[in-house]
This record gives structure tokens, C-alpha cells and sequence, in this order.
């Protein structure tokens, strides 16, 4: 399942190397937003275009394939730091203390890896479609931007991971329930008595006014 997350934050080199960190992210998740409002705004003068005056765009398709890249991994790092990947809780949400972060850390140096070698196999794809002037077939827009997106993200990706195998590692060492700089996944629970909490104090505000 997919969860809530609250990220802790003090004056340690981490968590300010996370709060930077944080900034990239952000900034790429905006863009692969960008893309999905520029597609609607395509997606609409397409439509618009073939109804009134029979003139679709050209390379519609193209446009949207070339623009998956941007909206399926420009936000995948910004999403790992808020904790919002699916989960599996069954066991995990049992743990407590250092066995929880142990078994976190584990996870986090198991998906490194992974990704280390997807950014490999996406490097040599975006460079082979670079090499060979790889276009896409309707009006030949070059597919290497879209191809570089993906080792790109993934790069950004492994050093979200890199962050929170440091506060992990540290969070083992340390002990304790609140470790900064890494996901404190919340329990479905603990979320709806938050917004039950959130609605009432709501409404006690309007009842006062």
C-alpha cells in the first residue's frame, strides 16, 4: 500500500543535505507536472483542431510517447523522499526501533542496487538512440531528450537513496523512534485519526466564528 510519511528535520549535516536535496527534487516532480498540463493543453487543441477545421496536429502520438518519460520519472525521487512508493506493511509495520530501521536500511541498499543497474541499461539505450540519430516515426522527433530522462531520474533516485541509507545507518547506530531525514511511514489509523482530528478542529473554528 501506498502511506503517509512525516520527514523529521534538525541542524545535522543530513538533514540539511536533505533539505537541499529536497529542492531537486521538487523541482523535477514540477516539471513532469508541467508536462502533464502541457498534454491536456495539446490534447485539446488536437481534438479542437480535428473537429472544426479537420487538421489534427502532426505528430500528436509522437508528442505524447516522447513526454512518458518526463511524467512517469521525473517525480520518482521526490516521491521516494515523502515515502509515497507502494509498500508492502504486513510485516514491516510490526517492527519498532532499531530492527525497523535495520530491515529499512537492507531494503534501501537492496533497491540501490537495482537501480544502479537499471541507470546502466537506460545510459547505454539513451546513448545507442543518441549514436544512431534514433527518431520516432511519424514527423522524426529525436527519442535521445525522452531516453535521457530515465537514467537521469534514476541518477537522482540513487543519491535520495544514498541519503537515507546515511539516516538509516544512523538511525541503527542511534536507536530511538524518530530519525530524521527518512520517511516515518504512518499506519492507515494514525492518518484517519489525523484528518478526523483535522475536520473537528475545523469545524470547532467555524462554530466559533
Amino acid at each position: 500500500m501506498s502511506a503517509t510519511a512525516t520527514i523529521l528535520e534538525d541542524d545535522s549535516t543530513l538533514s540539511r543535505a536533505d533539505r537541499l536535496f529536497f529542492r531537486l527534487e521538487a523541482l523535477l516532480n514540477f516539471v513532469g507536472g508541467a508536462v502533464i498540463f502541457l498534454l491536456v493543453f495539446l490534447a485539446t487543441a488536437n481534438v479542437l483542431g480535428r473537429w472544426i477545421f479537420s487538421l489534427p496536429i502532426d505528430g500528436y502520438v509522437d508528442w505524447i510517447e516522447q513526454a512518458m518519460a518526463f511524467i512517469a520519472f521525473l517525480g520518482i525521487a521526490y516521491t521516494k523522499r515523502l515515502g509515497g512508493h507502494i509498500r508492502m506493511d504486513i510485516l514491516v509495520g510490526r517492527l519498532h526501533g532499531r530492527v525497523l530501521w535495520f530491515v529499512e536500511l537492507i531494503s534501501a541498499c537492496l533497491m540501490l542496487l537495482v537501480t544502479l543497474v537499471l541507470i546502466y541499461g537506460s545510459y547505454l539505450h539513451f546513448w545507442r538512440a543518441y549514436d544512431i540519430g534514433d527518431s520516432s516515426l511519424d514527423i522524426n522527433l529525436p527519442t535521445w531528450p525522452a531516453k535521457f530522462v530515465v537514467p537521469l531520474a534514476l541518477t537522482v533516485l540513487a543519491c535520495r537513496l544514498l541519503l537515507q541509507i546515511w539516516g538509516y545507518a544512523r538511525a541503527v547506530r542511534e536507536g530511538g523512534e524518530t530519525p530524521v531525514a527518512v520517511p516515518l511511514i504512518e499506519s492507515a489509523a494514525d492518518v484517519a485519526a489525523k484528518e478526523a482530528e483535522s475536520v473537528i478542529g475545523d469545524s470547532d473554528d467555524g462554530a466559533a466564528k
